[in-house]
């Protein structure tokens, strides 16, 4: 807990960033990673980290080059780039590919068509377009990590919970759906987004059965975090929505002072809240290896719990106190 008086239980509103966070992001990634990396020399003896660190480069390129790329069209370029690059440093190609691999920026990743432009690229086969295909939807099998479910709809008796998450709706459903019922639905089609003739709203407010009240994704945003665009969508979406903040602000007040960003990545959440003066939780999962560190830069966060129950539970805890 943060020195100030500033409660857990002062806030209204809980922005969520899902994959990471509620879903175990890393695992999902490396277990579909795992048959490409298998293939090459280059990669077969990589560790969890250096495999997750490696895709994080090329992904991060991509999203910020193409901020409405469909994120399940984000993973499958994401795996043909990566072999691509695997392909031309276990072939023993110049250093410069070597070095994408460790981070550095590739500014030749994809043209404005999304198709890579890689001096090492060449037309996939079809065998190879299909595992492209296959690891952009894999995202639907990703496992959730064991007190999300219940700790979301334990946070839902007392806050109004938004989604706010690099993601595209028609992959969200899969991941909606095991977080609001604890298990893979029957039925997944209750936690797709409804089209617009079918929405009232201009985001969409899902039903009772979901712990979410407001659910954002990128391909509603346009934009994918650490982009502040939308953060700021967020909230003004939240400002003018009393149903979400518990009544209407006051004419000094402002929404940021209602609102706690909730996630496990630094970079990607944490940072951006920091940068526009949005207290933050941060879900400190153990068995991250990325996206966890900021060297040389100070704590941007002002809570910090190693699982999402340990939340749940402080706020319980809180209310307690208070009677």
């Amino acid at each position: 807990m943060p020195a100030s008086t500033v409660k857990l239980t002062d806030h209204k509103v809980l922005i969520f960033d899902v994959y990471g966070t509620l879903m175990d992001w890393e695992t999902g990634l490396y277990n579909g990673l795992k048959p490409l990396l298998s293939r090459f020399a280059a990669s077969k003896d990589w560790t969890r980290k250096e495999a997750l660190e490696a895709f994080g480069s090329v992904e991060g390129d991509i999203q910020s080059q193409f901020p409405e790329m469909l994120y399940a069209d984000v993973l499958a370029k994401c795996h043909e780039v990566l072999e691509e690059r695997l392909k031309a440093l276990s072939s023993q190609e110049t250093p410069a590919t070597s070095s994408t691999l460790q981070g550095q920026s590739d500014p030749s990743v994809v043209d404005a068509e999304g198709a890579s432009t890689s001096a090492a690229a060449t037309a996939p086969g079809e065998g190879e377009e299909s595992s492209h295909k296959a690891f952009g939807h894999s995202i639907r099998n990703w496992p959730i990590f064991p007190d999300s479910s219940s700790a979301l709809h334990s946070l839902a008796r007392h806050y109004k919970l938004v989604v706010l998450s690099n993601v595209d709706r028609d992959s969200f459903q899969y991941t909606h759906g095991v977080l609001s019922e604890g298990q893979k639905p029957q039925d997944p089609t209750p936690y797709l987004n409804p089209s617009e003739s079918d929405n009232p709203h201009k985001y969409w407010h899902p039903g009772p059965k979901s712990p979410f009240s407001l659910i954002l994704t990128a391909q509603d945003t346009g934009c994918y975090k650490p982009a502040l665009g939308g953060f700021q969508t967020a909230l003004e979406y939240i400002k003018t929505h009393p149903d979400l903040l518990g009544g209407t602000l006051k004419e000094d007040e402002d929404v940021k002072s209602r609102v706690l960003i909730v996630a496990q990545s630094l970079p990607h959440d944490h940072v951006p809240a920091s940068r526009l003066g949005i207290k933050s939780v941060w879900i400190d999962r153990q068995s991250a290896v990325t996206c966890n560190t900021l060297p040389g830069q100070a704590a941007p966060w002002s809570w910090k719990f190693e699982t999402l129950g340990e939340m749940a539970e402080a706020v319980e805890k809180e209310l307690k106190e208070a009677l």
